[in-house]
């Protein structure tokens, strides 16, 4: 079995706009300050560290941290591109799982104005050649730079195939700088209007200039910890599971396939996803918050789908629903994202681990998501690598001040009866209703929600588990008064579809069917119940 790793310190800085700000010793050395101080930790408990940074010298890493202490301890200098902070968290959680008590994860950068250049060397080969040569078999040449030309033909190819609208990209960008407007860090804090997104400068293809990411100079740091070593500390309190990491890179069909989807990450990011929801056990479903690789609004939409919070091709659905915000599904990039909070690329990806810790402790201020008990991170670098994390609030053999009774939600006396109804029944579940059903309450007792998963996908069979890790066919998401409303007959089922006070996701079909079954049944549903 493998070593639990906690995340017990975190610490940024304000992602400030390139070069009006310090230098980067400066800038890394606050954000390791500012982790150590989270933890409680004096630097030299620290045993190794991983320093990531794309724009800077060999040995940059410990150019930092010689100012906090010279321990002699192994400093591992990373460059991985847009992933190069989740890279460094990454490897930081595998030196704990290896034997490791306590490491400093670091991720920094200080860059210049204006979009990426195409190769920091001119004498050398470039190293996404291969992918520009792949993308020019399908497109013409452009002057504009790789990374949105990658990103734009994979959102021109995406609105082709499932219909989506520059519209849905639009929402993403207005979403995300709102709530960047409540991140004291982050580097533009200004709300904008649907139309000012859809009417600002197109930088390429459907993709305005709002809805790009911009360059910033900026840290950020994380104390990861073993169970035994948290134990000692007595941080049982402050700590955060990292429950499970996987790490993908480019798959042979990126070079083979005709999709510029592929280009784009869409492969590395499903391979990361199926493998850590594999590791943990945790289902897409149960995922409360989600920091995600938002460079380009149209990459969060697709994400979406690659991380299976949405069905492939439904992105645009799930923005229309408000399924990616708050009072939705899953609340996405609740820090303003790339987008709204800067891209210092080194520092990216830990500034994503940093706010889900605060949002999994309860800390992030206005932005605070309510109940998270989940957080998912995404981090993407072209060329290419994902970080994928799932992170959760719990300590084992710690008793956690959010914990809730399952039995205190107002519909779980009738979930139960539904339970023993499945058990008992003796004829045979309708075949048009078959299939695997969650039923996600939320605002349960103290604001918490709860998740049942319903399954009666075979014939003569049924169970229903709080908190299951099946996938389901379709998502039911209700509010715990409004669902014992429901229950009691005090509210009718269609009409609490349509006033939105129910919410059906996935197979499109059996949502129908569905609806049709409940619509006929319902008094006798009710009666049974």
């Amino acid at each position: 079995m493998s070593t639990k790793v906690y995340v017990v310190g975190v610490g940024m800085t304000d992602f400030v706009k390139p070069n009006s700000s310090r230098d980067y010793p400066e800038i890394a050395k606050e954000a390791v300050d500012k982790a150590l101080a989270d933890s409680g930790i004096r630097y030299d408990a620290v045993q190794q560290a991983v320093c990531g940074y794309v724009y800077g010298d060999s040995a940059c890493g410990q150019r930092v941290l010689y100012q906090v202490g010279m321990t002699g301890i192994p400093i591992h200098n990373v460059n991985n591109h847009g992933a190069t902070g989740g890279t460094a968290l990454y490897l930081a959680h595998q030196l704990v799982q290896g034997g490791s008590d306590v490491v400093l994860s670091l991720g920094f950068d200080k860059m210049s104005t204006g979009p990426l250049p195409s190769a920091a060397f001119i004498n050398r080969t470039y190293p996404m050649d291969v992918h520009i040569k792949k993308l020019r078999k399908f497109v013409k040449n452009d002057k504009a730079p790789p990374a949105i030309q990658c990103f734009g033909h994979a959102a021109v190819e995406h609105m082709e195939k499932y219909g989506t609208k520059e519209i849905h990209f639009s929402k993403i960008a207005v979403k995300n700088h709102k709530n960047a407007s409540k991140n004291p860090h982050a580097l533009n804090k200004n709300e904008y209007s649907l139309d000012e997104i859809l009417n600002s400068k197109r930088m390429f293809g459907p993709i305005t200039k709002l809805q790009c990411c911009a360059n910033c100079d900026g840290a950020a740091a994380a104390i990861l910890m073993s169970a035994r070593a948290v134990e000692y500390y007595k941080l049982q309190s402050k700590a955060v599971e990292i429950a499970g990491m996987a790490m993908a890179t480019d798959t042979s069909p990126v070079f083979t396939d005709t999709t510029r989807l592929r280009i784009a990450g869409c492969d590395m990011t499903a391979l990361a996803a199926k493998q850590v929801y594999q590791k943990t056990g945790i289902t897409p479903n149960q995922v409360d918050v989600v920091e995600l690789h938002d460079c380009f609004a149209s990459n969060e939409l697709i994400t979406y789908e690659y991380l299976q919070l949405c069905e492939e091709g439904k992105g645009g659905q799930f923005v229309d629903a408000g399924d990616n915000t708050y009072g939705g599904k899953v609340v996405v990039n609740p820090s303003g994202g790339l987008i709204g909070k800067g891209n210092p690329i080194g520092a990216t990806g830990m500034a994503q681990c940093v706010e889900l810790v605060w949002q999994l402790r309860g800390d992030a201020g206005q932005r605070q998501v309510n109940n998270a008990r989940i957080g998912l991170q995404h981090n993407l670098g072209l060329g290419g690598a994902v970080i994928v994390a799932i992170y959760r609030k719990s300590f084992e053999g710690y008793q956690q001040n959010f914990e809730v009774n399952v039995q205190n939600f107002k519909v779980y006396k009738y979930i139960k009866i539904i339970e023993e109804a499945i058990k008992n029944y003796k004829g045979n579940i309708p075949k048009d209703i078959r299939g695997v059903y969650a039923i996600k309450v939320k605002k349960g007792p103290s604001g918490f929600d709860g998740n049942w998963i319903v399954d009666v996908k075979e014939e003569g069979k049924g169970n229903v588990t709080y908190n299951g890790n099946q996938n389901p066919d379709v998502t039911i998401t209700v509010n715990d008064e409004d669902a014992l409303d429901l229950l009691q007959g005090k509210l009718e089922p269609l009409r609490a579809i349509f006033q939105g006070k129910i919410k059906l996701q996935g197979k499109v079909e059996l949502i129908m069917k569905l609806q049709k079954y409940i619509s006929t049944k319902s008094q006798s549903i009710r009666a049974k119940i």
